[in-house]
This record gives C-alpha cells, structure tokens and sequence, in this order.
C-alpha cells in the first residue's frame, strides 16, 4: 500500500519578504512534504508556484473563504483556477456554507454543475468542500451521500473544526444556555467546571471517526486538514482555540490530576486512531493529509537557513517561520510515523484474514 499525499501549510503567514518564502522552500524540501496554498487569484497562485520545493510533490490550492457555490462569480473563478493550472495542482478547498443547511437542494443543485464543468478539463483538479461553518455533522454527511457520484468534488474533513464544534456542543447539552467558548484558562471557576469541560473535550474524537467512517463508504477521495486544539486555547497571534500541534498541551494555572496541563483533543494518540480509521477504510491513493497548524510567536533561529537573510538587521520574524516551519516538520514526522503503524496493522489484519481463508 502507498503512503497518502501528505501536504503542511505553505504560505508568509509572517510579515517579511520573500527570505521566509525561500526559506519555506528549504524546509519543505528538507521533509519532502507537499504543499497546500493559499492563494485567492490564479495571478498569486502563479506567483507562488515559483517557491514550490518540488515538482514531485502534491500541491492543493485553499481558496477565498468568502466563496459560494451559489454565486456565478464564485464559480467561475473555482473554473479559472483550474483550467489555468491543469496538470500543476491536485485540488482545490474552498469552505462550506450555511446555504447548505438553508437551502440543501440549491446548493446540490450548484454542486452537480460546476462538477459537469470541471468534467470538461482535461486532468481537472478535485473540490473539496471543507467542513468550515459548523454545520451539524450529519447534515455534511448527508451532503456527500447526494453527490456520491460526482467524479470531481469530495469532501475535505477538518477534524479540528469538527472537534472544537463538537465539544462546545457536548458543554451545551450538560449545561444549556452556557457557551464553552466564553470559559478560559484564567476563569477563576475553572478548577470546578474543568471535569465538565474535559468531557466535552473527549467527545471531540468519536465524532471525527463517526465522519471518516460514514464518507468513507462512498469510495471518494477524501481530503484531510490535520491539526489540534482545546475549546480553552485563544493562541496568539489569531486567538484561535485550534490549528495547533498534536505534540502540544494546554497549561493551566492549578493542578488536575497531577499535572499542570490539559491534553489536548487528539494529541499523538489521537492522530494516530484519525490516520488507521481514514486507511482502514479507503485505498491510500484516496487520502490526501494536510498539516493545516497554524504559527505561534515562538522563535528558533534559522540555522542553516540563515544566509536567506543577509539584508535582515532584525531576525525575529525569521526565527518566528523557522519555529512554525521547525512544528510542520515535527508533526509531519509524527504523521508519518501513525501512517506507517496503521499500514502495518491494516496489512497483518489483512494477511490474517487470507489465512483464515486458506485453512
């Protein structure tokens, strides 16, 4: 069995020039991991394709968040993307939307088409809708089971926004009226909630292989976006309670449990039920994984990346993308790792079975 298309964030995300591009460029080629893009034009994409690490690795495109399936313009554009870079990229992601719970039959409608469209590209690049919007999970199943025979667009699954969606859900069930995500590291409360919150957090995790399991039967390519988090994380610089690593905990000013942190939702042994669950299920030439964890404002020095900035008088946006591109590779080795252990326990699982046949 083939190792999935393994991709890691590849964009500034850091006020610079182009050094920490460059420096991307070294790093990516260092782990050999493939890129996912962000780019809201075909004239930036372009642009950005010229720091690909390499040619032979895999490439998905994030579009504009703001796009809808239900607005020409918005669909038009998905189109120019990719008729211009036919052949170079391997999908696009573009978000869910709310127009899927208001108005599922205009929306399959405006799906099935922009399929048919892309079916007339030669090579064209897959869609992946990307749970994004918060919608309840059966409602995103049952959006893919309409469409299960469209050759072009599939589903990418964001376990860390399914995750965070998840556990505020579960808080809310247990204490009505009560938003989890008003709780925080600093509530004077917290040492009392915090057997309440950590169940609500448990939840997060059966319910992303609930997903996997049920989109897996429409024998898709699914897209996966890969990263951690905690409903009580506000991570700098963007405040958001996931895109963190899987090798990260939450500190917490009190004890619990022995320990001044909380695991986070998934953490290692978490990625690793996400990755056996997806390649128990679908063919590995079906999964494509992106690392999709966000930087922090911690610094490493950039090491051997650092002639890239000669012109530099102020390194700390630079150790900033070494630090950030330094967790990409971590988690990228981990995600290896899990991948290579589910393979192994699919394939002696399967060599088991074909004994059992024989005698």
């Amino acid at each position: 069995m083939d190792i999935p298309r393994l991709m890691a964030l590849f964009e500034k995300r850091i006020e610079g020039d182009d050094s920490l591009l460059h420096l991307a460029t070294l790093r990516f080629r260092e782990s050999g991991m493939g890129t996912e893009l962000y780019a809201q034009t075909p004239a930036e994409l372009n642009a950005l394709l010229g720091f690909r690490p390499s040619a032979n690795t895999p490439v998905i495109v994030h579009l504009d968040r703001k796009l809808n399936l239900l607005d020409r313009q918005s669909c038009k554009l998905i189109i120019d993307f990719a008729n211009s870079f036919t052949g170079q990229i391997f999908g696009l992601v573009i978000h869910d939307q709310v127009d899927v719970r208001d108005r599922l039959d205009d929306y399959l409608t405006a799906v099935c088409d922009l399929d048919s469209r892309l079916s007339e590209l030669p090579a064209s690049p897959y869609l992946f809708i990307e749970y994004a919007v918060g919608l309840e999970p059966e409602l995103f199943i049952k959006l893919f089971k309409n469409i299960d025979d469209l050759q072009h667009i599939s589903a990418c699954i964001d376990v860390g926004h399914i995750g965070i969606r998840q556990a505020k859900n579960a808080y809310a069930e247990n204490f009505p009226n009560k938003d989890l995500s008003c709780i925080t590291l600093n509530d004077a409360n917290l040492p009392e909630k915090i057997d309440d919150v950590e169940f609500a957090v448990k939840s997060a995790l059966p319910t992303v292989l609930h997903i996997i399991k049920e989109l897996s039967k429409l024998g898709k390519h699914l897209h996966f976006h890969l990263h951690d988090g905690h409903p009580l994380l506000r991570v700098a610089p963007y405040g958001l309670s996931d895109h963190i690593s899987f090798l990260d905990k939450v500190p917490i000013p009190f004890k619990y449990k022995g320990d001044r942190f909380l695991h986070t939702m998934f953490g290692p042994e978490g990625l690793s039920a996400i990755v056996t669950e997806a390649i128990k299920h679908i063919d590995t030439n079906l999964i494509s994984f992106t690392l999709e964890i966000h930087p922090t404002d911690k610094r490493l020095p950039p090491g051997n990346g650092a002639h890239l900035f000669p012109h530099w008088k102020d390194l700390t946006n630079a150790e900033k993308m070494n630090n950030w591109l330094s967790v990409l590779k971590s988690n990228h080795q981990l995600l290896l790792d899990e991948i290579n252990n589910a393979l192994s326990i699919v394939q002696t699982k399967g060599q088991h079975y074909r004994n059992s046949l024989q005698l």
